[in-house]
């Protein structure tokens, strides 16, 4: 994407973006950086998170990195405290950390692999935003990272696909408890090659079926999440609440 093409939609706007050192996470952070926001990126390692900045800095993007694991309160809470102490406010949160913990069906998934998803996946973003509501302003917006399995979860990803249905509703509900001041949106990727999602690459056959099952005859890039990320973000998606936007190049998900 060429950066000219980039508008300013968020200067003097202050972004925190959860599981952002790579992959989906860092595509946001990076495109909200771009249109001027300070930008706040986390992950579970220490090395990840610096690395990750200095990647934004290089492009003269305002970031803080802060080691979170986002099924910890007091990792959470101090995201939350040290950015409201740099930047003195949160406009926008992209809830983007997700795991998952097993490949098995759901009747024969081990219990602690249940906890795992519904842990991270669902009731870590809801605790996040629980310490983040009291610093959004009027005008501010939230945005959950669900998955196109959200809405038929595959026999291969049957549980982490639930996890991801959990966050549509999530959406719903969140955006009436938070309206009129906050907006919350969601976002349903499809397939994006990233450390997380290695299978779609491992090999080319692979690929080239996971491209085939798309419209556009592609893969889904970091880059496109960012821009959909941001255009919900942004003031340009001012009247809009509640939804989802699939992002997953005409992949089956509903009427």
């Amino acid at each position: 994407m060429e950066k000219t093409k980039i508008g300013k939609r968020f200067l003097g706007k202050v972004a925190i973006v959860t599981a952002s050192t790579q992959g989906i996470g860092f595509g946001i952070a990076e495109r909200l950086g771009l249109e001027g926001a300070s930008v706040v990126i986390s992950s579970r390692k220490q090395k990840n998170v610096d690395e990750a900045v200095e990647k934004l800095k290089i492009q003269g993007i305002e970031a803080l990195g802060v080691v979170c694991h986002v099924s910890n309160s007091e990792q959470r809470k101090n995201l939350i405290d040290r950015t409201v102490r740099k930047y003195g406010k949160v406009d926008v949160v992209v809830s983007n950390a997700a795991i998952n913990p097993s490949v098995e069906s759901i009747l024969q998934a081990q219990e602690s692999s249940l906890d795992k998803l519904w842990e991270v996946n669902v009731k870590a973003a809801i605790l996040l935003l629980k310490d983040a509501a009291p610093h959004l302003r009027k005008g501010s917006a939230v945005v959950l990272i669900s998955s196109v399995a959200a809405y038929q979860p595959p026999s291969a990803l049957a549980m982490y696909g639930v996890s991801k249905t959990a966050l549509l509703g999530l959406t719903k509900a969140l955006a009436a408890e938070m309206a009129p001041d906050t907006r919350v949106n969601c976002v349903a990727p499809g397939f994006v090659p990233t450390r997380f999602a290695q299978y779609l690459t491992k090999d080319e056959a692979v690929r080239e079926e996971n491209e085939g099952k798309t419209l556009l005859k592609r893969l889904g890039t970091t880059e496109d999440m960012g821009a959909a990320a941001a255009f919900l973000a942004s003031d340009d998606a001012s009247y809009i609440t509640g939804e989802t936007l699939v992002v997953a190049g005409g992949l089956p998900s509903r009427l």
